[in-house]
């Protein structure tokens, strides 16, 4: 059955959210798919941020350099759970200001959210992207009392590749002794550079998130790792063999997502490894529908079940 006829109606207007020409360009031409990007994600934000959340954006200090972060503040009583918060782009695109996933979580689960700017391939490798992640995390834990934050209360989340730093955040937090996390939300995560799985193979639209354009973001975010059998699980992890250990986590992805498969994989071994886990799988749902189209009722859905599940975890 073609791709389309497989998308849930109210959704196929949504293939054109992202055009042809930046995905392409993600892969062959990162400056000008930032710049292409931008204004996309900045013109879909603008409703949601007419918001009582607060914003602020500031810049902490990191173990090799400044980090840039943006803190989203609800309007409630503290102390409030806390989300380390993980922006998506394939590695490549993306910053965390102007993100309504931002002003999402801080409204619906009532924490306060803090956004972090990591370093972007092709310039950097995953080695920068984990240690900025890490960087953050640590600087929330310790200034939880600052922010309002019940430091028994954090969580760290990401969408796309923002969920695959999640995931490879997880294992790194966990072997390097750093804070204790409540929960992880794995929002079609970004998470095996091989995609050798039928999903991994199928999902070729050219105005969806797709095997040609994945393969080439992986290949700038893991530099010379990419393609050998010893890529690092706090790249792609994926390629992890120790669960144990790790946060609570909700996995949740759409049927027609390139990483389906890998994903209902990790959240198996996630299971397995007697970690408390949930997965979601949606019908018809392509990757990062629920944000290029926000009125769908589909999207509606998804959204609202991924805030509820941090706001059980953390609020």
């Amino acid at each position: 059955m073609p791709f389309v006829d497989q998308v849930d109606p109210e959704l196929v207007d949504a293939l054109d959210f992202f055009p042809a020409e930046l995905l392409t360009a993600i892969g062959d031409d990162p400056p000008k798919a930032r710049e292409m990007f931008q204004p996309i994600w900045n013109a879909q934000s603008e409703e949601l941020l007419k918001t009582k959340v607060t914003i602020e954006e500031r810049t902490i200090v990191g173990a090799d350099g400044d980090i840039g972060v943006v803190i989203y503040q609800p309007p409630t009583p503290a102390p409030r759970g806390g989300l380390l918060w993980i922006h998506g782009g394939g590695y490549i695109v993306g910053t965390g200001r102007n993100d309504p996933h931002g002003v999402g979580f801080a409204e619906r689960a009532g924490c306060s959210v803090v956004s972090v700017d990591y370093r972007l391939a092709p310039e950097h490798t995953y080695r920068e992207a984990i240690a900025d992640c890490f960087g953050a995390l640590c600087w929330l834990a310790e200034n939880a009392e600052h922010l309002g934050v019940d430091p028994e209360r954090i969580a760290i989340g990401g969408a796309s590749a923002g969920g695959g730093l999640t995931a490879g955040l997880s294992h790194y937090n966990r072997d390097c002794g750093g804070p204790d996390l409540a929960f992880q939300l794995l929002i079609y995560p970004m998470i095996d550079d091989r995609h050798d799985t039928p999903s991994g193979h199928e999902i070729t639209h050219p105005t969806v998130w797709n095997r040609e354009v994945s393969l080439k973001a992986w290949k700038m975010y893991l530099g010379d790792e990419f393609g050998g059998d010893h890529v690092s699980p706090y790249a792609a992890a994926a390629r992890a063999t120790n669960f144990k250990g790790l946060p609570p986590a909700l996995v949740t992805v759409g049927a027609l997502d390139l990483f389906r498969d890998e994903n209902i994989a990790y959240a198996q071994r996630l299971m397995e490894a007697g970690v408390p886990t949930d997965l979601q799988v949606y019908a018809g749902m392509f990757h990062g529908a629920e944000i290029s189209l926000m009125d769908a009722e589909i999207s509606r859905r998804m959204r609202r079940a991924y805030r509820d599940a941090l706001k059980r975890a953390i609020g």
